[in-house]
């Protein structure tokens, strides 16, 4: 079984999209399988609308553990050179290159944070 959240981030819509179309709250791999292999009109249109444009959804993994979750990505995020989850400091990430500085964006999921390293001015 999975959930709707699941058949969303597999199907690269949003869970609001698969709300308004009736995705259930629990489905089989059987019935996943068969959205995905026969879409529907609606998941064929939205296919081709999001053809070279930003991800529905990205999945931010730590740098230091590994570990991984699925977010839908904010317009006002920047590039990431490295994220890191909440039980890992950035003292824990690669050493910083000379000449940049480090930025920290905080809660950028449930338990991310995101890391960009700049250029000084």
């Amino acid at each position: 079984m999975m959930t709707r959240r699941d058949a969303a981030i597999a199907l690269e819509i949003s869970m609001e999209m698969a709300k308004r179309h009736n995705i259930p709250a629990r489905l089989s791999e059987a019935e996943f399988a068969e959205i995905n292999t026969n879409p529907p009109g609606w998941l064929i249109q939205s296919r081709a609308n999001k053809q070279g444009k930003r991800p529905v959804w990205v999945h931010l993994t730590c740098a230091v553990c590994g570990f991984s979750e699925a977010e839908r990505p904010k317009k006002w995020w920047p590039e990431f050179d490295f994220v890191h989850c909440s039980v890992h400091g950035p003292a824990q990430l690669p050493s910083l290159e000379a000449g940049k500085t480090r930025l920290e964006y905080p809660d950028i999921s449930t338990h991310m944070y995101g890391i960009v390293d700049e250029t000084k001015a």
